[in-house]
């Protein structure tokens, strides 16, 4: 059996974060899923409207209004249990905008990654939503918790640390991705859970430390929770399962996926990825893809400059056009062999199946 997890003034019974995954891939009806189970379940914010009615005219206002949307939909999936909450992408063009529109629609938690999210307090204030930024060292999460206390007066509710056999965008650099034999995630759990603990005196509070990264199965979560943090964010595992948001033939080319087919890929985001080697990322190697439409997505992307679209290859990706697009995902696809529900999963990982 696991413990619980308690954040802030809200408890869940299972203390396992369902990670977001954008475009598309973790939507209302895997987050309500992993919600309904005593989970956290998370939406990703990033073209989440991507199939809304005028998403080619005004992919902004689509995504508003999709944000709004799914997270109602996904707490009536979950019918009062577990947590539903976002991940809004720092790096987003319309990222203070998300944050805004999830806190209004009634987000549990607010998980703000691809970038220190410096301003997100302000953002939040005093609403009920929970907040927590991504980080990938005791540096990064030392600068943003002096940061918070300094400025705004307040702390995390929560840290999410992602390690470098995570899937999607990586806080690391392709150098330190190559070197990760003398690299020791265990000794990094460890100092950023040191590195919270002044401001859980000072705030008189608890700041639970979400660990992912590599997570597969219930001895990779007890091993995290022998380090002294409180629960895990596992994304992978339920990418393959009955309730998620992407097409079948994404899922697929998970069961098909071997491990030399795992590859550190560029984004357009300024950062690695980990993702399925597949025709997409053959043709990126042999250079740049053009691009005819910018969905106005990223803060600091110049559609000249950029080696593809990633809103076009992510959302061909959870469309089904899995050779044409962009599949993000954890170090431990390989592992995975069949597709099963949520409930079942859920049940694994707490060592109860």
């Amino acid at each position: 059996m696991l413990p619980e997890l308690r954040i802030g003034d809200k408890t869940v019974t299972l203390p396992i974060i369902q990670g977001g995954m954008g475009v598309g891939v973790s939507r209302s009806g895997l987050a309500g899923a992993v919600a309904k189970e005593g989970g956290i379940g998370i939406i990703s914010t990033a073209q989440i409207g991507y199939d809304e009615e005028g998403f080619e005219q005004n992919p902004a206002e689509c995504n508003l209004k999709a944000i709004n949307k799914h997270i109602k939909k996904a707490k009536d999936i979950a019918g009062g249990n577990g947590m539903v909450g976002v991940n809004v992408m720092v790096a987003l063009k319309h990222y203070k905008e998300h944050v805004k529109e999830a806190v209004k629609a009634g987000a549990d938690v607010i998980i703000c990654g691809a970038g220190l999210p410096v301003d997100l307090p302000e953002l939040v204030k005093e609403e009920t939503s929970k907040i927590a930024p991504i980080v990938s060292s005791a540096r990064a999460s030392s600068i943003i918790l002096k940061m918070w206390d300094h400025k705004y007066k307040r702390t995390a509710d929560f840290l999410v640390v992602e390690g470098p056999m995570a899937g999607g965008h990586l806080g690391y650099s392709r150098e330190q991705l190559s070197e990760l034999d003398n690299y020791n995630f265990d000794e990094e759990i460890k100092k950023i859970i040191d590195s919270k603990k002044q401001y859980e005196e000072k705030y008189n509070c608890s700041i639970p430390v979400i660990v992912g990264g590599g997570i597969f199965d219930h001895k990779d979560i007890e091993h995290v929770l022998s380090l002294g943090a409180d629960g895990v964010q596992m994304a992978t595992r339920f990418v393959v399962t009955e309730e998620c948001d992407a097409d079948i033939l994404y899922k697929q080319a998970y069961l098909n996926a071997k491990a030399e087919d795992i590859d550190i890929v560029v984004s357009p985001v300024g950062m690695p990825g980990r993702a399925v080697h597949n025709k997409f990322i053959e043709s990126v190697e042999n250079g740049r893809k053009a691009i005819s439409k910018c969905y106005q997505c990223l803060e600091k992307c110049n559609p000249a400059n950029v080696p593809y679209c990633i809103t076009k290859a992510l959302t061909d990706a959870v469309r089904g056009n899995v050779d044409e697009g962009l599949i993000f995902c954890g170090s431990n696809a390989d592992r995975i062999n069949s597709i099963t529900t949520v409930h079942q999963l859920m049940l694994e990982l707490a060592g109860e199946n």
